[in-house]
């Protein structure tokens, strides 16, 4: 998800293969790239969606395509990250590094899609 930044407790610290990005929230996630040293991900969520909670098992460089605020929750609800909350929210066409997540959700709280492309760095 957008706007990564390392959120105490929500660092993932092994796979997941059912809370896997593609596995858990296959509407939002499509693998443009995959290989044995990156996985490319085209993320979206449209405004007033949320996805389900999933997982991001390696660290990644998002480049947004277009930014809309979210709040990102833990497995039990709790908020990890309210973008409204920022200094300094990314501009599209920014480019962030991202840490692994833990199991989370992202609801899009804005007026346009938060699109993100992620490069998923394995190794």
């Amino acid at each position: 998800m957008p706007g990564h930044p390392a959120t105490p407790g929500a660092r993932h610290e092994g796979p997941s293969a059912d809370l896997d990005a593609l596995a858990a929230a296959p509407d939002h996630h499509e693998v443009l790239l995959e290989n044995d040293q990156v996985r490319v991900l085209d993320t979206r969520i449209a405004p007033g969606e949320a996805t389900p909670v999933h997982t991001h098992r390696w660290p990644s460089v998002l480049h947004v395509l277009t930014f809309s605020h979210f709040v990102r929750t833990d497995a039990d609800g709790n908020v990890l990250l309210d973008s409204r909350t920022l200094p300094s929210p990314p501009a599209d066409g920014s480019t962030l590094w991202a840490a692994p997540l833990g199991p989370h959700s992202a609801r899009n709280v804005g007026e346009r899609e938060l699109r993100v492309i992620a490069v998923e760095l394995k190794s």
